[in-house]
């Protein structure tokens, strides 16, 4: 079957290490099954696994992709979530520590065909196309649960609509999915970003109220902010919340902060909480709300899966607002 695979690794030219060819079929164990896969999107991680972080180099040649959607062996339109874990484990499957993301111990969905774990499928709702649902099991999910269960004063609460929730950085999959999820659920959502033009299309596209430069002083400070960057963006992260106020991490594209604002964290008795993915029942949710309120995903561009290395190259860029897609036909 044709797919897109890690084949080698490299920090400074994570591309080189990127083949698009046939691969043997997925192998199935028992519990598991096969989707036969008509989209997947692009995330961070599949460029990071080219780097050489979070894939070990014994486990290449690696099929790459944690988002998918497509038909499973009945025909039913399913969505792929990506946590795969120990069949063992009860509650929350983020906090499970044998926990992997599709692409990191088994092949990934840039692929005709995954084999995943039947529990792991979710069903697709009839007013999502493929590309809107794949979208979905990573960036959206990380948003939504950031959103919903981890931004409240009390764990697994949400925060009250009329909130203001700063994002930072108004393109990627995760920030566009904070500003269209927090929108609709009523939040008032501020968004920064370095690119001028980004920024007014959180506003015109997305429902942002308002976006601002990045690092810029704002007209009052906000409740909760959603953090995705790391230092480039720390200090003014922190600077930004009221006193008792959240921030919400789900990662750190530009590496980890210095200072960590430890004395304004305890003088203010700010709240740092990390994020990690999601529950399949939290996508079950993301995929009812986006079924009833009309919110979709932005895909910024498709590719052919044949044609998946133009796909990296803009992700690689950064020249993206939204999501990539693949098809598989």
């Amino acid at each position: 079957m044709l797919a897109v695979a890690a084949v080698s690794q490299s920090s400074h030219d994570p591309l080189s290490g990127l083949e698009v060819g046939e691969r043997p079929e997925p192998e199935v164990p028992e519990g598991w099954t096969t989707v036969e896969l008509r989209a997947a999107t692009l995330n961070h991680h599949d460029l990071w696994s080219l780097q050489g972080v979070g894939l070990p180099a014994d486990r290449l040649p690696m099929i790459l992709g944690c988002d998918g959607a497509g038909l499973d062996a009945e025909g039913n339109e399913v969505v792929v979530h990506a946590l795969v874990g120990d069949h063992n484990w009860r509650g929350d499957e983020t906090f499970d520590p044998k926990r992997s993301t599709l692409s990191e111990r088994h092949p990934g969905t840039f692929a005709q065909r995954v084999a995943v774990p039947k529990r792991n499928l979710v069903p697709k709702p009839a007013s999502l196309s493929f590309e809107e649902a794949a979208c979905l099991p990573t960036a959206w999910l990380t948003a939504y649960r950031m959103l919903t269960t981890r931004s409240g004063i009390a764990p697994g609460s949400a925060l009250p609509p009329g909130s203001t929730v700063l994002v930072q950085g108004a393109g990627g999959g995760v920030a566009t999915a904070l500003v269209a999820l927090g929108s609709a659920m009523g939040l008032r959502m501020w968004v920064t970003s370095r690119d001028e033009a980004k920024g007014a299309s959180a506003v015109d596209q997305l429902g942002a109220d308002a976006h601002f430069p990045s690092g810029a002083r704002l007209p009052h400070k906000v409740d909760a902010v959603m953090e995705t960057v790391g230092a480039a963006t720390w200090g003014h992260s922190i600077r930004s919340l009221r006193p008792g106020g959240t921030v919400v991490v789900c990662g750190a594209t530009s590496g980890d902060p210095s200072p960590a604002e430890m004395t304004r964290i305890f003088f203010l008795q700010l709240s740092v909480i990390g994020s990690t993915m999601g529950t399949r029942d939290e996508l079950e949710r993301l995929l009812s709300f986006l079924d009833v309120t009309g919110v979709r995903p932005i895909v910024d561009a498709s590719y052919p899966l044949a044609d998946a290395a133009g796909a990296f190259a803009k992700l690689h860029e950064g020249d993206v607002f939204g999501k990539l897609a693949l098809t598989m036909g």
